[in-house]
């Protein structure tokens, strides 16, 4: 009995894999037998790509975020930090008011 190993591939390869079974001509059974891959995986791809519209395969533990999304998040990322640098700002006037009393 032998252990079958489980394969990964990148997001890359994945959209790849789904833009040829895409092409006139091709079927999903052909390209994933050219991948050497099974056809029912290749389909799976193909329904995520088609549901999240590009946003398909980010890879592992990253979520699909639009441009959008990432520039919220950096956006809140920046102010958090601007708001840690005021507060630590207004504590450093508070004790250097205190001690020129």
């Amino acid at each position: 009995m032998s252990v079958q190993q489980r394969r990964t591939y990148d997001p890359d390869f994945k959209r790849n894999a789904v833009q040829l079974a895409e092409e006139p001509g091709r079927t999903v059974a052909d390209v994933a037998e050219n991948l050497g891959m099974s056809k029912d995986l290749l389909y799976r791809w193909r329904r995520a790509q088609r549901i999240n519209k590009g946003l398909a395969f980010p890879g592992n533990g990253s979520e699909a975020l639009t441009p959008e999304q990432q520039k919220i998040r950096e956006l809140e990322k920046r102010l958090k930090n601007v708001e840690m640098e005021r507060d630590i700002l207004k504590k450093a006037i508070a004790i250097f008011s205190r001690a020129s009393k």
